[in-house]
């Protein structure tokens, strides 16, 4: 696979932060046009799932479906893509995969509690754009609580000590025209209600967020108004929900109580350029199937980069 996917992209690795070896990110460029300022195509970044804890998990599961991409498009150029990047990010404690704080180097503890996840992905952004140009011209997707991270990008952070500390964004990202999530967590508590019967849902969910009285404000799904995405997300096009008929883990009661959340953020369009909201509810395979196999993730990106196409020249 490796070699396939270096034959069409040119892969650069850069570090966004210093304070972990997680804070990375693995760019992807298409060889053919390295020399080319293609300002009208758009970027592909990609947030990975695992619970926010999963330490197998990492932007490397990602490369599945550009392999799925190369197969079906070459290097994707015939979809507009410029470049596509999958980022890292720090790690909250998994139980399945103990450290010894006092023998492992600090660069390399998974401790993460949120907000760190989010400031992440914003500082990787914001690196990614600062170092390609692309501005707001990107599409930001997200599997499991990866789609979570991705549509809290554009809603207002909760006002606290860690939100607010030295640790936060830090350059401010443009936000993305496009947002894709795939078998996405978008409410927490919901979630663990469903799966009420496994304790590990209360278990993760607490690991990243901490006490109960703040999900229901980092939940996409559930906050409202200015501090939600229909307040915060003002220069977005599109928003993708997709999910997978199959999904074990997250169950489709996510989809739907998102795809209320983002048609009150359709309906509050005041611009020119119309909103665009895509639903597609008929994906294959289990949860993690849908980015191991590949396949299913990069039909999701083609059928969203098409659709965002089509907006730009409506």
């Amino acid at each position: 696979m490796a070699s396939r996917i270096s034959s069409h992209f040119h892969q650069e690795n850069h570090r966004y932060g210093q304070e972990n070896i997680l804070q990375n990110v693995s760019v992807y460029l298409p060889r053919s046009v390295l020399q080319k300022n293609l300002s009208t195509d758009v970027w592909i970044l990609y947030i990975h799932g695992g619970a926010w804890r999963d330490p197998e998990i990492t932007s490397t599961s990602f490369e599945p479906a550009l392999e799925a991409i190369v197969s079906n498009y070459g290097s994707g150029l015939t979809l507009g893509i410029a470049g596509l990047a999958s980022i890292d990010y720090r790690l909250t404690a998994h139980p399945d995969f103990p450290q010894d704080p006092l023998k492992t180097k600090p660069a390399h503890l998974r401790k993460a509690l949120h907000p760190d996840h989010l400031n992440d992905v914003h500082r990787a952004i914001a690196f990614l754009q600062n170092k390609y140009g692309f501005a707001e011209r990107y599409i930001l997707v997200g599997h499991s609580c990866g789609a979570t991270l991705a549509f809290q990008t554009v809603m207002k952070p909760i006002s606290n000590d860690r939100a607010e500390s030295d640790d936060g964004p830090g350059a401010k990202a443009q936000q993305p025209m496009a947002i894709v999530g795939v078998d996405g967590i978008y409410d927490l508590r919901l979630l663990r209600d469903h799966f009420n019967q496994y304790p590990i849902y209360q278990t993760f969910i607490e690991a990243a967020f901490g006490s109960e009285d703040v999900w229901d404000v980092v939940s996409p799904a559930t906050v409202k108004g200015q501090s939600g995405i229909e307040g915060g997300w003002s220069n977005g096009r599109l928003a993708v929900l997709a999910h997978s008929e199959g999904d074990e883990l997250v169950d489709m009661g996510q989809l739907r109580v998102m795809s209320i959340t983002t048609e009150r953020w359709r309906a509050a369009d005041t611009q020119e350029q119309l909103r665009s909201v895509l639903l597609l509810d008929d994906l294959k395979g289990g949860h993690d199937d849908v980015w191991s196999k590949g396949e299913e993730l990069a039909q999701v990106i083609t059928r969203t980069v098409n659709e965002l196409g089509r907006l730009d020249r409506a």
